[in-house]
């Protein structure tokens, strides 16, 4: 299986939550699912289904965590040399042409990806599409929404 990249920074993030799902929300799941059964029947106890469907829901998101950690490939940008061609992990100013606007994306893993805050998947076709280009290259890229036109204005490696 191949590693999946991931920014150096998402790694941290990602070992961060972890830790905080296995030494607090856990914690508190147990004690939760332990005051729910001193209340009696279980069968009718709504906190005590509640607090066991929190429990399931939390190790399934440590066991998916576990498992991106160790099948991930970190990459720290700031090692690669600037060139001006966009790379995993950089960050690039862009000039919506469609849209006359400037716009910033920072390409990333896909457990990183947060479109809202900037942070684009390797994946998505934009991503796809500005890989290996340099700075002041005009992009054509079909997306779910339609054709855009991206000129990259700077790559930046931060």
């Amino acid at each position: 299986m191949d590693k999946l990249p991931i920014t150096k920074a998402g790694g941290i993030k990602l070992s961060e939550e972890l830790h905080r799902l296995k030494t607090q929300d856990r914690i508190e799941i147990s004690q939760a699912i332990a005051d729910a059964r001193a209340h009696g029947d279980l069968k009718e106890n709504a906190e005590y289904h509640a607090a066991k469907e929190q429990q399931g829901f939390v190790e399934s998101k440590i066991q998916e965590i576990e498992h991106a950690l160790a099948n991930a490939q970190i990459i720290d940008v700031k090692d690669i040399p600037e060139t001006g061609r966009v790379v995993f992990g950089s960050t690039v100013d862009l000039y919506d042409v469609n849209n006359k606007k400037s716009i910033t994306y920072k390409i990333v893993g896909n457990l990183e990806s947060d479109p809202d805050q900037g942070f684009i998947s390797i994946q998505t076709p934009i991503a796809i599409g500005l890989l290996g280009k340099y700075e002041g290259d005009e992009v054509t890229i079909a997306t779910p929404s339609g054709v855009i036109s991206l000129e990259i204005e700077k790559v930046k490696h931060l």
